[in-house]
């Protein structure tokens, strides 16, 4: 199987294509050399996204046969998971088949590609609910800014992946679908609010998912099911058309990002969706780096395992270690380090969302109409705070983020837990623990999971690479020489 040539690849990788208004901060982010033939036959989901999307582009695999693929993937696995919970299956065909007419030289970045969007995001023409029975019939008038782009660059939507309600939750469940699975193991969550895309990824029926992330929601999934995920800095990819959107005191919770099975994926899909869309009013024109040129051999690593008072299982703590030690040898150099107010970080968060007695999200449910939801109860049990309580929490925020900056400030990457274990059974998740992610929300760092481990049961264990704001070239970095150095593990189950 020929590998492309000097001239094939930079064709390939798109560097002329345009990313509308943000084109001239955007760097390209080719990928490497794919190696397939002009006639291969190889199945298209073995390929990575880069390669395929470059191979489609050349010709050497049409856009029909992937999509076909990955459709027929997900009708193999999809009925234990429910992870996809609207499926355009002819409807994606035909994009496929339109996609392959279209000339080599008019075709963009991700040309042909197949690709499933979590629901909590608008997709002109499709059912978008959110997760919430108000919107179980809701068809969007256009998309979200991030599914946008991913089309203008060529991407062919599959359908649409879980999510618990208004993705307010850590396990995927909801009153119109119901309940997502864990492929590694049926019995147990996938997480959430990303649930059904990080199932839907890791059972290989797509190659890239875009989620979002508030408290963890992008990383614990990616966690729980043994992929990649990455939040991104707060305001580096827009939130436009998102069920959460971009307005009030905690908008700067809440991120969009990938998930994907690589880290050169993460950086491709990460460098078509960032950047401003002249409505969220949060997103600056900040350039997006490199991941690639970053020099693995020299980062300074802080790192902790324990969170205040959390401990995590022993083979999680095994699984930072790993990945410290790699980078190590690497020539990295490590420095142990204690999260101040670690004790403090999940009633700082949970604080921060629910201290006005839950009106902002009772907001929500009103404006879609939704009357029954597990959140009606949270509603009930939250505590309005008086203003003089609110504003002190918020200036602790601020006090609390400057120690952390002091903390982090002669460090390149942190590495740390993504969680206190493995997936638990459905029912079981623990709240507090979502500590370890809800840290990198409230500081708005940027944070790449990678898996670095397997528990006992066999069930994936990540490891988060977080880095300072706008440093997400740093974070993939390191996530990619682990991934690297540490190989492949065993998937789910087929």
């Amino acid at each position: 199987m020929p590998p492309l040539s000097r001239r094939e690849f930079l064709a390939a990788s798109g560097a002329a294509a345009t990313l509308g208004p943000i084109a001239n901060l955007m760097p390209a982010l080719p990928p490497p050399a794919p190696t397939v033939s002009e006639h291969s036959t190889a199945d298209p989901r073995a390929l990575s996204l880069a390669d395929l999307a470059a191979a489609i582009r050349l010709g050497r695999i049409s856009s029909e046969e992937a999509v076909r693929a990955y459709l027929d993937r997900i009708a193999a696995v999809n009925p234990k998971l429910n992870a996809v919970v609207q499926l355009r299956r002819d409807a994606a065909l035909a994009d496929a088949r339109a996609a392959d007419k279209v000339p080599r030289e008019k075709r963009g970045r991700l040309h042909g590609v197949p690709i499933t969007i979590k629901d909590s995001l608008d997709t002109a023409g499709i059912i978008s609910t959110g997760g919430t029975r108000g919107r179980a019939s809701f068809v969007p008038p256009e998309d979200a800014t991030v599914v946008k782009r991913l089309r203008a660059a060529g991407a062919i939507v599959l359908g649409k992946t879980n999510t618990p309600d208004l993705t307010l939750a850590f396990e995927t469940n909801n009153l119109v679908y119901g309940r997502t699975n864990n492929p590694f193991d049926v019995t147990r969550t996938p997480g959430g609010s990303s649930g059904g895309a990080a199932a839907i990824i890791a059972a290989g029926a797509s190659p890239l998912d875009i989620g979002s992330d508030t408290g963890g929601s992008i990383r614990v999934p990616s966690h729980f099911c043994g992929i990649t995920g990455h939040k991104p800095t707060a305001g580096r990819v827009p939130r436009t058309g998102h069920i959460i959107g971009a307005e009030g005191a905690t908008e700067s919770l809440t991120h969009i990002g990938p998930l994907a099975r690589r880290v050169d994926d993460l950086a491709l899909a990460l460098s078509v969706i960032a950047g401003p869309d002249g409505v969220d009013p949060h997103v600056p024109p900040v350039p997006l780096g490199d991941h690639r040129k970053v020099v693995v051999r020299g980062l300074r690593v802080a790192h902790f395992t324990n969170l205040g008072a959390l401990r995590p299982t022993p083979e999680t703590a095994s699984a930072v270690e790993r990945a410290l030690r790699t980078l190590e040898k690497a020539g990295g150099t490590l420095r142990a380090v204690e999260i101040p107010g670690g004790d403090d970080i999940y009633s700082l968060y949970t604080g921060l969302m629910w201290n006005d007695g839950g009106a902002a999200v009772g907001r929500i449910l009103e404006k879609w109409g939704t009357r029954e939801s597990p959140l009606l109860d949270r509603i009930k049990a939250a505590t309005t705070d008086a203003s003089s309580a609110v504003t002190a929490r918020f200036e602790y925020w601020d006090r609390w983020r400057e120690q952390l900056l002091r903390l982090f400030a002669d460090a390149d990457v942190m590495v740390c837990p993504v969680y206190v274990g493995p997936a638990p059974a459905h029912g079981t998740f623990e709240r507090p623990s979502a500590a370890y992610t809800q840290l990198f929300d409230l500081t708005g760092w940027p944070s790449t999971v990678i898996r670095a481990g397997t528990s006992p049961e066999g069930l994936p264990i990540g490891v988060q690479c977080v880095a300072h704001a706008w440093r997400e070239d740093m974070s993939l970095a390191a996530a990619r020489h682990l991934e690297a150095a540490l190989g492949p593990f065993a998937g789910p189950p087929s």
